[in-house]
């Protein structure tokens, strides 16, 4: 008879699933998850009433009107947005990525560059720390309402987020064609633009249209604050409980989404 072959990972992989059962256990209590209640009767008829009002959609002039600006106000506090959080960015990556720190360049200066590179980081942290939507809250009530309080949210959140990641790729790609160019005496951008862009490019580029996607979303929840866009339109129509707008809204922005994922695959092809 064959021996039985056993996995030998197979222990290991039993103890992690019951610890991780044991850990997410008590924080589905503590978050009071309990999908049941989606099936109560009761609830049943209120969720099946409340669907009901989103047919037909509203197709009238003046509310497609009221959308179709919504939807430019969204696209454009996403791409500005990111356009904004690229100037926070870029600066903050440079002086994070340990391969290009000025130490590298005068061992003299190391404990400067380790100083200023401490410092970025630690400044993405409090950037990306924030979540847009409180940052929206903040900004609000100094531009108030608007799109204004949705673009300086995703620039300062998400001026955070690329600037770590961005980071990231340039410290995980191949080092040796820009440590060639430093040690050949060449600046830290003459190394940034020969050395580690050309390897990196495809890897920032798609992460960068990722989260512009990611920005149209949150531009639409932050909508929900005060800060324009199509989020800011679906709460006012959901205060009025006119389902039929909500129901247009939802599908617009369903279409919004599909376009921007269109648009980042076609990038992606593009870079490659």
């Amino acid at each position: 008879m064959n021996a039985v072959v056993r996995d030998p990972a197979a222990r290991g992989r039993a103890t992690a699933l019951v610890l991780g059962l044991c850990v997410l256990w008590p924080l589905l209590q503590i978050a009071e998850f309990n999908p049941a209640v989606l099936f109560a009767p009761g609830n049943l008829a209120t969720l099946g009433g409340f669907l009901a009002t989103f047919l037909p959609p509203a197709t009238d002039a003046d509310f497609l009107g009221l959308l179709a600006a919504a939807t430019l106000d969204t696209l454009a506090i996403a791409t500005v947005g990111i356009a904004l959080a690229l100037l926070i960015a870029v600066p903050l990556a440079l002086l994070a990525t340990r391969s290009l720190s000025i130490g590298r360049l005068d061992g003299r200066l190391r404990p400067l560059s380790e100083a200023l590179r401490l410092c970025a980081r630690g400044l993405t942290l409090v950037l990306r720390g924030v979540p847009e939507l409180v940052w929206a809250l903040v900004f609000v009530r100094i531009f108030g309402l608007g799109p204004a309080a949705g673009v300086a949210a995703l620039a300062i959140t998400y001026g955070g987020m690329l600037a770590k990641v961005y980071a990231e790729i340039l410290e995980s790609t191949d080092l040796t064609p820009a440590r060639a160019l430093l040690a050949a005496g060449s600046g830290r951008l003459g190394a940034l633009g020969y050395g580690l862009l050309p390897v990196a490019s495809d890897e920032l580029m798609s992460y960068t249209v990722y989260r512009w996607e990611c920005a149209v979303r949150a531009s639409v929840v932050m909508g929900f604050v005060g800060a324009g866009g199509l989020g800011q339109l679906m709460d006012q129509s959901m205060k009025m409980l006119n389902g039929g707008e909500a129901c247009s809204i939802l599908i617009t922005f369903l279409l919004l989404v599909m376009a921007a994922d269109a648009l980042s695959a076609w990038l992606r092809r593009q870079v490659r």
